[in-house]
């Protein structure tokens, strides 16, 4: 884990700065039909499986597309990744974009999958 130290302090420090909910407050979220979840895992990675109605927006990308998808900086976004790490990132700099109601799913999809919600590929 020491090969990642910066990448864990920079999760961290996200953290502190960002709402995260679980993956059951997801699901309920998403039920309300308001909420755009975004998958910032690879493609490669969402291909494996995802959550049902997920838009994915690679971290590496997710600041370039998320204009479009939501262009009303009220607009509720959920971020999620596999672990948890790179939606936190993601989520803190949409907030610093402007967007008011940004949260990140803790642990992830990992969380999602062994909270037995729902997946597709």
């Amino acid at each position: 884990m020491a090969e990642h130290a910066r990448f864990e302090k920079l999760v961290a420090d996200a953290k502190e700065n960002i709402r995260e909910i679980s993956p059951q407050e997801t699901a309920v979220a998403l039920k309300r039909g308001d909420t755009l979840l975004i998958d910032v895992r690879d493609p490669e990675e969402c291909r494996e499986g995802h959550v049902p109605g997920a838009k994915n927006f690679s971290r590496g990308t997710v600041e370039l597309e998320i204009e479009e998808s939501a262009p009303d900086l009220s607009t509720p976004i959920i971020t999620h990744c596999g672990g948890g790490g790179r939606s936190a990132l993601a989520a803190e700099s949409l907030q610093r974009m402007g967007y008011k109601n940004v949260k990140s799913m803790a642990g992830g999809f990992k969380a999602w999958k062994a909270a037995g919600l729902p997946v597709t590929k």
